[in-house]
């Protein structure tokens, strides 16, 4: 082969690799916008970027009667053919939860040696998502759900 057709090849192989590595973000691109839930005294919102990079970034946060509560921050992203939900909650240590399932509508992320949770999971239907996180937790099996509806981003 000739240097010029071996430096064709070599740019193809890295257009194929960077429109593959893309792609995998995009299988999550349904989490971008605005989401919310609300109850009496409680509204948590996640709000997602839209893909770049091969990555997502989320917050979320919980206001319980007007104050602050709980925050997340979550960055989302590519390793390998998988995706990797990197969660860093207020008050406890970063946790990263690999993808075991990823399809137009469900996402879902385990940790098995994680304390609690060892499951994160999300599930879109039209204008609806459930998320919730799962595992055990002092021998007993928990799962806690949160049913969002999708909200509108507010504008500065």
């Amino acid at each position: 082969m000739s240097a010029r057709t071996l430096a064709a090849l070599a740019v193809t192989l890295a257009c194929d690799v960077a429109a593959s590595q893309s792609a995998g973000i995009q299988r999550a691109a349904w989490l971008q916008g605005c989401w919310e839930m609300s109850t009496p005294g409680r509204s948590v919102e996640e709000i997602w970027t839209t893909p770049k990079g091969g990555s997502m970034i989320g917050v979320g946060r919980t206001i319980r009667d007007g104050t602050l509560a709980e925050y997340e921050m979550i960055l989302l992203r590519e390793v390998g053919d998988r995706l990797a939900y990197e969660a860093h909650p207020s008050g406890q240590p970063a946790a990263t939860f690999l993808s075991t399932r990823v399809t137009a509508s469900e996402l879902v992320f385990e940790d098995p040696a994680h304390d609690f949770p060892q499951q994160v999971g999300y599930r879109i239907d039209g204008e609806a998502m459930l998320a919730w996180v799962s595992g055990s937790q002092n021998g007993k099996v928990r799962r806690i759900e949160f049913p969002y509806k999708r909200a509108r981003c507010a504008a500065p």
